[in-house]
């Protein structure tokens, strides 16, 4: 059974996993983070659920979807067939206008181009056992985007030396900003592994040791898109013709 792939509502918001829920290295400005992790300026307590769904909220009023997720369908292998909203989800995408994301205008790397949307968060439950799935996930965010006529997706990836930021008080006060996180998030964690977006068929337009950022032009997107499903159905047609063959010969 294939997992279903719909753009992110916000009544759903309670399906997404527990990190996907929690997490809001990108929504949350690092400079506005007390040093204690608890509360949040005035005195509110801190409270990441609440934090990261009004952010979903905001950018689906202000400028319309902008998230992807993946959810399997027991039972039913139908997919115009509704959905009751209690389907587990095993993968999500969030993608937004780098205006709406504060932790992007940190990156050495950037800006992110004034003619993209940014491309912040992508997991998979299970990524063993789904890992054809954020290439699918991808593939969502690029028809979703070139449907309403946005040129390029870009993201801001890592490379495996991130490893050694560990301390963001030890980093330089440039990376300092990029590094800085509450919870459970990390640098690592919450931004996207380079080799990853290369496969996607994204390409490094800014080079940097540890936060390449990565472009990925929407027309190539679909290309790339069609070139998939058309190797696919090549591989397809082999297997027939081979079983075919092998069911007409004869053994001697």
């Amino acid at each position: 059974m294939s997992p279903r792939i719909t753009p992110l509502r916000l009544e759903a918001f309670e399906q997404l996993p527990k990190h996907a829920r929690q997490c809001v290295y990108w929504e949350v400005d690092p400079a506005s983070l007390e040093s204690d992790g608890e509360s949040r300026p005035g005195g509110r307590m801190w409270d990441p659920e609440f934090e990261k769904e009004a952010w979903l909220s905001m950018v689906m009023l202000e400028w319309g979807s902008c998230g992807q997720v993946a959810v399997m369908c027991p039972g039913s292998d139908d997919d115009a067939a509704p959905l009751t909203g209690d389907e587990p989800c095993i993968g999500y995408a969030f993608y937004a206008p780098p205006g709406a994301v504060p932790r992007a205008r940190y990156f050495p790397s950037g800006p992110v181009s004034a003619d993209a949307v940014l491309l912040t968060s992508l997991g998979v439950e299970g990524a063993e056992e789904n890992d054809t799935l954020p290439r699918t996930l991808v593939s969502a965010v690029v028809s979703d985007l070139v449907r309403r006529g946005v040129r390029a997706l870009e993201a801001f990836g890592h490379t495996a030396d991130v490893a050694e930021l560990v301390d963001p008080q030890a980093v330089s006060p440039v990376l300092r900003p990029v590094v800085e996180t509450i919870g459970d998030c990390s640098a690592e964690q919450c931004t996207l592994p380079a080799d990853l977006l290369l496969d996607c068929g994204f390409v490094v337009v800014q080079q940097h040791p540890y936060f390449p950022r990565l472009r990925l032009e929407l027309e190539s997107g679909l290309g790339w898109k069609a070139e998939v499903e058309a190797a696919l159905e090549r591989l397809l047609e082999s297997a027939q013709l081979s079983q075919t063959v092998g069911a007409g010969s004869v053994s001697r």
